[in-house]
């Protein structure tokens, strides 16, 4: 049963929600515009700030429903949990129906460790919203936010598996950075 996780897991996060929600509110194809990201920021850039948000919440949640349902399924299955999440931020960056091209996996990534370490979850959550405020560069508050999540992490003494969950999460979004940290370098990346 256990890998029936890590499939709704990949599933879950597999759900195109920033490119669902923009088509059918805004009538826009976010991967045809602004950035061509599927994710929260370029909804927001293409479709709205309030679309944006919304869409920042669904991505979340679809990470996290599905670790929330091993941890409290399996509680003392630690590697189930973190083989989900990554399952679910894999789903997104990787989605079935868009022919496995989604988005960076921030949103998702907050949702799986909302669930496995909520208060340095929290406080990267914070730390992405005073950046994006100051810079309204989201892409340096998401990885600024990762870092201190992961960061807090391994202060606060948090679970093993999780920490170094953490870990992977904040590697695998400098990959799916690549980009966004080249622009950066070059003083041209997009604001939202």
């Amino acid at each position: 049963m256990h890998w029936l996780f890590v499939v709704v897991g990949y599933l879950s996060g597999s759900i195109p929600f920033g490119v669902l929600v923009a088509a059918r509110f805004a009538k826009k194809d976010v991967r045809a515009a602004g950035s061509g990201n599927i994710g929260a920021t370029n909804v927001a850039r293409v479709a709205g700030k309030k679309l944006g948000a919304l869409v920042l919440v669904l991505d979340a949640a679809k990470g996290a429903l599905p670790v929330w349902l091993s941890l409290h399924l399996f509680p003392s299955e630690p590697v189930l949990h973190v083989a989900t999440a990554v399952a679910a931020f894999l789903g997104h960056v990787f989605p079935v129906w868009l022919r496995f091209k989604g988005g960076k996996g921030v949103a998702t990534a907050l949702g799986v460790l909302l669930v496995l370490l909520p208060l340095p979850a929290l406080l990267g959550f914070v730390v992405w919203l005073l950046v994006l405020a100051l810079t309204r560069v989201s892409s340096v508050g998401s990885l600024l936010g990762g870092l201190t999540a992961v960061v807090a992490a391994f202060v606060l003494d948090a679970p093993r598996p999780s920490a170094l969950l953490g870990v992977g999460l904040l590697v695998a979004m400098l990959l799916t950075h690549r980009g966004n940290i080249e622009r950066l370098l070059k003083r041209s990346e997009n604001k939202v």
